[in-house]
């Protein structure tokens, strides 16, 4: 029978996942939940269903600043290497507490510590 799977749970009694047919919260459509999704969102350990059609998700995302890896673009800040003394850009906005290094030397300084 295609469409379900059983898995052992923790305590010892076992689920039965079935596919499922869910409504998106944002486009109001109807999307498949299903046995996979469910077993992933079970060993990653997420406990609530998704609210959100896949094209939704991926707006919401995108609209939020996107997930690592989505492609999008990454703001840059301007710095000046603690070390060398030569400008350069990081991606987070130095705050002045702590020193900010070039790729280089902050490369040679990992390789120093390891």
């Amino acid at each position: 029978m295609e469409g379900w799977a059983q898995l052992p749970l923790t305590s010892g009694r076992r689920r039965l996942y079935e596919n499922k047919t869910l409504i998106c919260k944002d486009c109001g459509a109807p999307f498949d939940f299903t046995v996979r999704d469910q077993m992933f969102y079970a060993e990653k350990g997420f406990e609530n269903e998704p609210q959100r059609c896949r094209d939704c998700r991926t707006a919401r995302k995108s609209q939020r600043g996107g997930a690592s890896g989505a492609g999008g673009t990454r703001e840059m800040f301007d710095a000046v290497c603690a070390q060398c003394g030569e400008s350069t850009t990081v991606p987070f906005r130095p705050s002045g507490d702590r020193p900010v290094y070039c790729r280089s030397c902050f490369t040679a300084q990992n390789a120093v510590r390891a």
